[in-house]
């Protein structure tokens, strides 16, 4: 039977984000405000008492300023004792008149301050954790926590054993829909718990020796096509964020995507042997008495109330888990290898359209295809690199803890391009008396399936027509367990001529960044071989090209993300080539060439590695 697992975390934070300046009504800053206190620990009562009612444990992830209030150390201790719930520690809500007057500081987010000063934080909230509980926590977690950060409190306090550890796309998109303001970039993580790896927390463990020693969760379960294609903060299960999208009724205050939501969640136990994982991750500072977001506190109370009710119902029926934070860690590494891969092929449960995207997240890569464009790789992020990224002061990353792309589309446009120049995607072309169609304009659907310790997704076929002859093409894309690479088959199921024969161009254009913003390509080192003869092309912006027929390997060495891309085929026609951007449009291109007949199948293969 399925198994769908949910982790409810509630932390009482005596000073939440935003609240002060509600609260206070225009009055100077005053982050002790008894009203402001007393409100937040009232709201934290009021998710717990609804998480109770309806049956459901919950871990409260205690924060240093609820650390120094005797009544909200006393509830943690009440409701462990008569309902199960773990007391945990978030790293969150540090903002307090006791921290703010040790550290002289207003910053609160934990990866961003300096190695010294995160030690020190750890420290200090740990310690006083033990003071007031008489044991260390199990769990802890912020919105984001890097790999340095963890490493530390692993090594210092061995007994922590889960991590709220990223915030699922949580980078320029949401930053533009703050007013460019909310400086947390951490863009390239798994969607769904994975074991981090020692080097970098977003790249997946691939064996013992780079487990971390903790399970991460991820801050929310987002919706991944609406996150992805917007703001993130407005498309998760916290039903906070469902309002904030106004995804709702506002006549009857119904919201059936949340459930839609959170039932898609439950789905994707078909693609990860029959595990499913959703999380709620909140503090006070959403349900304030004056309403949020132009969502007066009635419907925030019924919000919080409906969505509690409807994983209660799920748990009376036997079809919901409910599990505290160190519960869920156990589980997971008693039901989980290291190299199995999180899949998830999602449609679009808001909108309307058709739209299909499918994920896959495994120790060496994290991969979305866009069944809208053909089934293009539309976003690549190379965890076989582990790249180390220091996050914070003192550091070249002082607010970016993204991990770096090769592709793109939000971020480099993708096939759908402005002007001159090529996006960043991987698709092909076929080609037939000077007409050219990729397959990015060729709309299908997948089926997934898997064999053994290879996840398939086979496409459905789609016809492509030109002047004079119709091809019908099926797309099939084979991801190995534990292999680092993709294999990507074209079938040609018919043509109308039988004696025809189209040419095809498997390619790839990539860069590398983190931003909408180019970053300098020199350094990159292309090259095409047949094992005994290679052509090179340094990067220098100024368009070359290279081909080889009978390539083994056309490749691209990036230094900057410590990369090594490269696509390969069997095929000993085929004709492999590597192209060289300029600054208007500054890709590289990794690409094949060759000509196919009726039911003749080509296979290229995407292959990751880290660079020397």
């Amino acid at each position: 039977m399925d198994k769908f697992i949910v982790n409810i975390i509630h932390r009482p934070e005596m000073v939440p984000e935003y609240a002060e300046k509600v609260t206070g009504h225009g009055k100077e800053e005053d982050i002790g405000r008894k009203e402001l206190l007393m409100e937040s620990l009232d709201i934290f009562k009021t998710q717990q008492s609804i998480a109770h009612k309806n049956g459901l444990k919950t871990t409260i992830q205690m924060t240093y300023a609820s650390l120094f209030n005797d009544e909200a150390v006393a509830l943690a201790k009440e409701d462990h004792e008569k309902y199960g719930d773990e007391i945990a520690l978030s790293l969150l809500g540090l903002p307090c008149e006791e921290f703010r007057e040790k550290y002289k500081t207003k910053d609160f987010c934990i990866w961003m301050f300096s190695m010294e000063d995160k030690k020190s934080i750890v420290d200090d909230v740990f310690g006083k954790f033990k003071d007031r509980f008489g044991f260390y926590p199990e769990s802890t977690g912020s919105y984001y926590l890097d790999a340095d950060l963890v490493n530390y409190i692993k090594e210092k306090y061995p007994m922590v054993k889960c991590a709220v550890a990223t915030c699922w796309e949580e980078g320029p998109k949401a930053y533009h829909t703050c007013n460019n303001s909310w400086y947390t970039f951490m863009d390239g993580g798994p969607w769904a718990p994975w074991i981090p790896s020692k080097q970098n927390v977003h790249a997946p463990a691939a064996n013992e020796a780079e487990d971390s020693g903790i399970v991460a969760i991820p801050h929310l379960s987002r919706d991944l096509i609406a996150c992805y294609d917007g703001n993130g903060s407005n498309f998760g299960t916290h039903p906070q964020n469902v309002l904030r999208s106004m995804c709702y009724d506002s006549k009857t205050w119904e919201y059936p995507y949340m459930y839609n939501l959170i039932d898609q969640f439950r789905a994707l136990a078909k693609y990860n042997n029959g595990y499913a994982y959703n999380m709620m991750f909140v503090g006070p500072g959403w349900m304030n008495k004056m309403g949020r977001w132009e969502a007066p506190y009635e419907l925030l109370l019924k919000s919080y109330e409906d969505g509690m009710a409807y994983y209660g119902q799920l748990k009376k029926e036997g079809k919901l888990d409910d599990m505290t934070m160190a519960e869920f860690a156990d589980y997971f590494r008693a039901n989980r290898t290291l190299t199995e891969p999180e899949c998830a092929l999602w449609r679009d449960i808001l909108y309307g359209s058709d739209k299909q995207l499918f994920w896959y997240c495994d120790p060496y890569m994290r991969v979305c295809a866009n069944m809208d464009q053909g089934g293009a790789i539309v976003d690549l992020r190379p965890y076989a690199a582990k790249l180390y990224w220091p996050v914070g002061i003192g550091t070249k990353h002082v607010t970016d803890a993204s991990y770096p792309f090769l592709i793109q589309e939000k971020y480099r446009a993708g096939y759908f391009t402005h002007y001159a120049g090529e996006g960043t995607v991987r698709s092909a072309k076929l080609v037939h008396n000077g007409e050219e169609v990729d397959l990015c304009l060729c709309r299908t659907k997948a089926h997934f399936s898997q064999e053994g310790n290879t996840r398939i997704l086979t496409l459905d076929p789609v016809d492509i027509e030109f002047y004079d002859l119709t091809v019908k093409l099926q797309t099939k894309l084979y991801f190995e367990e534990g292999s680092s690479r993709i294999k990507i088959e074209r079938n040609i199921l018919s043509i109308s001529d039988p004696n025809a024969e189209v040419e095809i161009n498997e390619y790839m254009v990539a860069c590398y960044g983190t931003t909408e913003y180019s970053e300098d390509m020199t350094g990159i080192t292309l090259s095409v071989t047949d094992g005994a003869n290679t052509e090179t092309i340094d990067y220098a912006y100024k368009c070359r090209e290279a081909q080889m027929q009978g390539a083994s390997e056309a490749v691209a060495v990036v230094p900057q993300i410590e990369t090594r891309v490269s696509l390969s085929c069997e095929k000993k026609d085929a004709v492999g080539y590597i192209k060289e951007g300029y600054a208007f449009s500054p890709m590289f291109t990794l690409g094949y060439t060759t000509k196919l007949k009726d039911k003749e199948v080509f296979a290229t293969w995407l292959n990751l590695a880290k660079a020397n």
